[in-house]
């Protein structure tokens, strides 16, 4: 890397090889940022040279450790990686909750834990979650759905003990999304629900309100769950 990248804001992003993490990486590159990208899956955004791509089991606690000790000087932090696994009571995927757990909340929790402190000795910061609407509660996805809120809750606890250190931490929970999620076989007999404005959202418009919250002009927005859903928050 030159001296001119190394200068570049640094970005931690988890879940960059597809979908909403990779949409976010690639945003986050074309406005002058470098990225490392930690993610198990092969790399698809390694051609830009502000990009590198570590390999990583995100459900792997000391794996996470090893790595996030070498991403000291990261000033952002995204965690947008995901898996969606669906069940009613009595039917549920107990190794697939396990699953949803550690790589949606205990991995966004140990990352935080190692990254954010180093953010606010320096006195700014910017962390942000990627949620889902789901978080409120939908029949069939109550173990990813406590996954998702438990992200609030997080957000806002830290974000109220670094608020006096230049760090936000936010929360976007997006509606239904245009990425391979929706063709994954877990999820067979749970379609999603087309959003009001008729259409799904696309990963490129959740990158994009990402890399705002990431900006200095996002500095006061701290602690909040922001939804981009399209219309489905309305009591229509």
């Amino acid at each position: 890397m030159s001296n001119k990248g190394a200068q570049l804001p640094h970005a931690v992003v988890t879940g960059s090889s597809g979908g909403i993490g990779r949409a976010i990486a690639s945003h986050l590159l074309q406005s002058g940022w470098r990225v490392s990208g930690l993610d198990l899956a092969p790399p698809t955004l390694s051609s830009h040279a502000g990009f590198l791509h570590v390999a990583v089991d995100l459900s792997d606690a000391a794996a996470i450790a090893r790595t996030a000790s070498a991403l000291q000087d990261a000033g952002a932090l995204v965690h947008a990686a995901g898996v969606l696994r669906v069940g009613p009571l009595g039917e549920l995927d107990h190794a697939g909750g396990e699953l949803m757990w550690r790589l949606h909340v205990d991995a966004a929790t140990r990352l935080a834990d190692a990254l954010v402190p180093a953010m606010a000795a320096r006195g700014n910061g910017r962390v942000v979650f990627v949620g889902s609407r789901v978080a409120q509660g939908l029949p069939g996805r109550g173990q990813y759905a406590a996954t998702k809120a438990a992200l609030i809750a997080l957000a806002r606890s830290w974000a109220a003990e670094v608020a006096s250190h230049g760090v936000t931490v936010n929360v976007v929970s997006p509606g239904a999304t245009q990425t391979s999620m929706l063709q994954d076989p877990a999820r067979a007999g749970s379609a999603p629900r087309l959003p009001p404005i008729g259409r799904l959202i696309q990963p490129e418009e959740i990158a994009a309100l990402t890399g705002f919250l990431l900006s200095p002009q996002a500095a006061a927005i701290t602690g909040q769950d922001i939804p981009i859903c399209g219309g489905s928050s309305l009591h229509l």
